[in-house]
Parts: C-alpha cells; structure tokens; sequence
C-alpha cells in the first residue's frame, strides 16, 4: 500500500507511512463491527433490564480485567513480535464474537451471558491493546508518534460514527443477531491488514529478565518519572468522574428522553464526530500552542463541557455538546497517552502503555459501574454533573498546587 499524498497538516503525517496506513484502515473496519455490537448490546440489556446499574455493569467488565492484566500484555508486547501477538489476540476476539453471534441467533442469549462474553472480551484485549500500541509507534517516527496516537484515536471514533448508525438500521431491519454477525466479520480486515505488514527490526535485543521483572521495571521507570506518574493521576480522574458518558448513553437516550435505539446511535455518533474532527487538528494544535498547554486547557474544559451535556434539556442539544465533548475527550487522552509513551525508549512503550490502559480500564469501569448504582438511586443527571463538578475542582486545585504541571518550558 502506498502512502498517501496529504495536505502539509501535522496532524495527518502518520498517514505517510504505508505500513501505519495498512493498520489503521484494517482496524477502522473492525472498529466499526465493533460498536455495532456495543449500541446492539447497550439497548438489549437497556431494555430487557430497564436499569442504569446493569447496563453500567456490563460496560465495566469490558474494562476491569484491564485493572490485572494490563502491565502483563504489555510485558508481553515487549518479549514477542508485536505483530503476531497482536494477530492471536483478534483472533480469540473473532472467536467470542462469534459465539455472541451464534446464540443470538438460536434465541439463547441473555443478560448473564452478555456479561460473560464481555469479560473475556475484555481481557483477549486488555492483553493485546498495549502490543498494538507500541506497534504503531514502530510504524511511524518520534516526530511523527502524536499524529499515530490522534489518528488511532479518529479511526476508533469514525468506527463510532458509522458503527451506531449502521447498528440502528441492522437493528431495525433485524435485530441484534445481524449486528453481532458484522461484528465477528470485521474483525477478519484486521488480520488481512496485519498480514501485509513489516515491523522495523529492534533497536536493542529482546529483554532475557523474567516476565515479572519485566513488568516491575515498567511500574519502576513510571513512578519515578514525575510527568509519567501525572499523566496516569489524570487518567484515573477522568476515566472514573467523566468518562462513564460513554457507556451511560443507552440509559440517557432510553431512560431520560424516552427513546430508543435510534437516539443511542444518534449520540454515540455524534461523540464519535467530534473526536474525528480533534483528530484531525490536534497534532496542529500542540504544536501550535505546546502539548502541555494543549492538555491543560483540555483538562481545564472538560468538566466544564461534560456538565453541560448531562444537563441538556433535549435530545438535540444533548447531541450538540456531545459532540464538543467528544472532541475535548480525544484531545485529552490521545494529548496523555501520546505525551507519556514518548517519554521512554521503544523497548519499553508497551509497558508504559500497558499502565496508562490499566489506570484507564480500571477507572471507567469502577466510575461507570458506580455512576449507574447512584444513578437508579438519585436520578442520573445529578450523579453525573455532580461527577463532572468534582473533577473540575481536582484541576482547578492541582493547577493552584502546581501552576507549572502544563508549562512547556519544562524540560
């Protein structure tokens, strides 16, 4: 595959790479299959449970093996080819996918077993994520790592863009099998696109220390890297105060505005749009204003801008300020996962990696979990402008304490 000619933007350089471009247009069409299952998912159990706490819960053992098996997989990535591990993960993802699929459609499947799936869903890719990370940064150049990550980040939010209006028509047209069917279909792009790729040879020899000794010297080289050890604070705070909006949405659209299927994918759509337009900036923006001025204004507004959409009186506006809240969500995490991994050679990206997944899994799931106990209890729009309330204060008292935390003059 050739690289693509582009217009001369920052942000869009990863696309000259051929071997990165391969990669990314493989897991676009598999991300797409995958958030058809997520919203087909989201409103059965929505509908068949009618409680915020379920569909919460569900959403959180997606996330939570990522709390134990994160700095594995990313021990992992860094003893074996990148690219057949990362191959062998989709491929049990395809498995699972297919076996949702299968009871779909004999009438077998039911909460309990959503769950399940789930949960080994989430630990094929827990394992697997740090690996396919630190691929792409073998893909690209370090100038060029902020691009890779932002990019990852677009084709992950146009898969959220297509995914939830594909899965409203599939769903319509015949239900939640046919969606489940795609899904374990596209994972087969990725495999292709990993077969036409080449990694670069290794600048330094695979590691002969023990696995465990692998996996403590990444905790190590984290802790005592005091930006490092920031980063992964701020992700905790916004993956379990602000990002449980993601997994929150069927209980917005269904419970709160009393629609469907239909107002779900409207929403996940439209975050998906907004984070496919930071996307495409975001590279041009840090280097415009600096990456740690671009993360302290991200970090500053997202509370603010999260606030603002749990408190839409409509479905409409809801729309509008998820959209901004999706590009002000991509422009921080892509800003903090970019900024840490660049901080440590290649031979340990996937370990640091690996951590910020894991602060990251295990934050959301606890957050979206306990966002939608609370919320069957107190009502989910108090829950969770109260959550975004909280997490503005954190900034505001962290850049009162530490004024200097995103001032690029730092060496």
């Amino acid at each position: 595959m050739r690289a693509l000619r582009l217009p001369h933007l920052s942000s869009l350089r990863a696309f000259e790479h051929p071997g990165y471009l391969a990669v990314w247009l493989g897991a676009l069409i598999s991300n797409i299959g995958t958030w058809m299952e997520t919203v087909a998912m989201g409103v059965y159990v929505t509908q068949e449970t009618g409680r915020a706490e379920w569909t919460g819960g569900i959403v959180a053992l997606a996330f939570l093996p990522s709390v134990i098996l994160s700095p594995l997989g990313g021990a992992l990535a860094d003893r074996f080819d990148r690219r057949v591990y990362v191959a062998l993960g989709i491929a049990v993802q395809l498995v699972l996918a297919a076996v949702l699929t299968v009871l779909a459609f004999i009438g077998e499947l039911t909460v309990p077993i959503v769950g399940v799936v789930t949960l080994l869903n989430g630990c094929a890719s827990t394992l697997t994520n740090p690996a396919f990370s630190a691929m792409l940064a073998e893909l690209v150049p370090p100038r060029d790592l902020h691009s890779a990550m932002s990019l990852n980040s677009a084709q992950y939010n146009l898969g959220r863009i297509v995914g939830p209006l594909l899965a409203a028509l599939v769903l319509q047209m015949g239900g939640a099998s046919w969606a489940l069917l795609i899904n374990t279909l596209s994972f087969v792009a990725s495999l292709i696109a990993l077969s036409r790729v080449t990694l670069p040879s290794r600048d330094t020899p695979r590691t002969k220390e023990s696995l465990w000794a692998g996996i403590t010297r990444g905790i190590s080289v984290a802790r005592e890297d005091e930006d490092i050890s920031r980063v992964l604070w701020g992700t905790l705070f916004v993956a379990a105060l602000v990002a449980p909006f993601i997994g929150l949405v069927p209980v917005f659209a269904i419970n709160v505005f009393g629609q469907g299927a239909a107002a779900t994918s409207l929403l996940v759509a439209c975050q998906g749009a907004g984070a496919v337009v930071a996307a495409v900036v975001v590279g041009t923006l840090a280097d415009a204003l600096g990456h740690r001025k671009l993360l302290g204004f991200a970090a500053m507004s997202i509370g603010v801008v999260s606030a603002l959409y749990w408190m839409s009186p409509t479905l409409t506006v809801a729309a509008a300020v998820i959209f901004v809240l999706g590009a002000n969500y991509l422009t921080l995490m892509s800003g903090l996962h970019a900024f840490a991994t660049s901080r440590v050679p290649r031979d340990m990206q996937a370990r640091v990696s690996s951590l910020y997944s894991m602060v990251l899994g295990g934050g959301y799931a606890a957050g979206v979990w306990a966002l939608g106990a609370l919320a069957d209890r107190v009502g989910v729009r108090f829950v969770t402008v109260t959550a975004s309330v909280i997490f503005l204060a954190l900034v505001l008292t962290l850049r009162l304490l530490s004024p200097r935390s995103f001032d690029d003059s730092r060496a």
